[in-house]
């Protein structure tokens, strides 16, 4: 790479792209909204789930991601977008009832704040003396539990959100099967957008079955005839709650995992070796948590999706991020775009969370999968066993005048546990 803080990105027309190069400009331009266009569906129904302003969650995705690329130097090729870990909390401490605006945003805002600033510790941290004691602190079992459980916790959430009408439960039925169906029956990046493309393809039945047919309440689309192309979000302020921050804070645990795979995947797959960039991903991505939630919108994370994009383009460029980014921020400035969005029925929203939080319960497992957890060992069958039970039945503790959630106690139940049972274990070895 080059010697200076950003790299000059030569030109090169064919065969793999790496980070310090690029395609042509047109080209790099296409490649960018393709990255908006894999983004999207999950940067926006995150939100949505939360009753926030999508707007404001695709507009700090754009920011975030400048700010991401800024920190790590134009290093890391990396996406920025809504993360769903944060889902479960957020509901949790807010009490958000699954419809509209969220009416307590302040205090969730004020945990996702809290949850950067203790993201952006640990990366300083790291940039300090390395990721082993990650690694060491949160092994394959407690990882993968941990993601698992969000899945879990959330199972309730997806299915009240339905609807209670028969119309409501079959619509909600056929979304799943439609991002099923794209799931399994397209190829390329249709493939990969398969919750966009299938939500799109529910919504469109939804407008034939009820706008057309009569059969259940149809979309109104008042709302985004009178909106203005282009405005300003509807923007929010965070309110500091020491329960919600505590409630909210150790997601910042899940987000050091998943940037963690994130950065040794691309690395995997570029053959550069990008772990020195870790700390500074880490801070880059704490800092675009902060403002996010300074300013109403989702706390990010490395996005999952643009990395499957970069698997099937082999183009690792991090411009075509600069380029991605610039075309959200805009996308975030229109309140047309936000009231489109805002006219998805609910029975939709509901299909579509169905598999989003399966699919994250399932990624937990796929997590012991690929790193081969060994559950004959009984400290990994315990540890496994019980915070997938946290975490599902919703325990929840109270020390005082503070409630710790499911989530919470299955996250800190986890790393504990295993800490404890694998000290344990050592001692006996020792012993022996």
């Amino acid at each position: 790479m080059a010697a200076g803080y950003f790299p000059t990105w030569t030109e090169k027309r064919e065969g793999v792209i790496a980070p310090d190069e690029r395609l042509p400009w047109p080209q790099t331009v296409a490649l960018g909204i393709q990255h908006v266009v894999a983004m999207f569906g999950a940067t926006v129904l995150a939100p949505l789930l939360m009753g926030f302003d999508p707007n404001v969650a695709i507009l700090m995705s754009g920011i975030g991601t400048l700010l991401f690329f800024v920190v790590v130097g134009g290093r890391v090729p990396s996406y920025l977008g809504s993360s769903f870990a944060f889902i479960g909390v957020v509901i949790a401490a807010s009490g958000y009832a699954g419809q509209g605006a969220n009416a307590n945003i302040g205090v969730a805002l004020g945990g996702i704040v809290a949850c950067g600033l203790l993201y952006t510790a640990i990366g300083l941290v790291v940039m300090a003396v390395g990721t082993g004691w990650i690694e060491r602190l949160m092994p394959p079992v407690v990882t993968g539990a941990v993601v698992a459980v969000i899945g879990l916790n959330l199972a309730p959430i997806a299915v009240k959100s339905v609807g209670s009408t028969t119309f409501d439960g079959w619509m909600a039925t056929l979304t799943i099967l439609c991002v099923g169906g794209v799931a399994v029956f397209t190829r390329g990046l249709l493939q990969k957008l398969l919750i966009l493309v299938g939500l799109i393809v529910a919504y469109l039945i939804y407008m034939l079955l009820a706008n057309g047919m009569g059969l259940g309440k149809p979309i109104v689309f008042g709302g985004v005839a009178q909106a203005a192309l282009f405005g300003l979000p509807n923007f929010a302020a965070p309110v500091f709650k020491l329960d919600a921050m505590l409630l909210i804070a150790p997601v910042a645990i899940i987000l050091v995992a998943e940037n963690l795979g994130h950065i040794k995947a691309v690395t995997a797959m570029t053959g550069r070796n990008l772990d020195k960039y870790m700390g500074r991903a880490f801070v880059g991505d704490g800092l675009a948590t902060m403002l996010a939630g300074s300013t109403g919108g989702t706390g990010v994370t490395t996005y999952a999706e643009n990395i499957g994009v970069m698997a099937a383009t082999k183009v690792y460029s991090t411009i075509i991020f600069v380029v991605a980014a610039l075309v959200a921020i805009l996308l975030g400035f229109s309140p047309k775009f936000g009231a489109l969005i805002q006219t998805i029925p609910s029975s939709v929203l509901g299909g579509v969370s169905i598999v989003v939080f399966g699919l994250i319960a399932v990624a937990g497992a796929k997590i012991w999968v690929d790193n081969k957890v060994d559950f004959s060992q009984n400290k990994n069958l315990i540890v496994a066993a019980v915070t997938l039970v946290l975490g599902a039945g919703d325990f929840t503790l109270k020390i005082g005048g503070f409630v710790m959630g499911g989530i919470g106690t299955a996250t800190f139940g986890a790393i504990l546990l295993y800490a404890l049972l694998n000290a344990t274990a050592r001692s006996e070895q020792k012993l022996a």
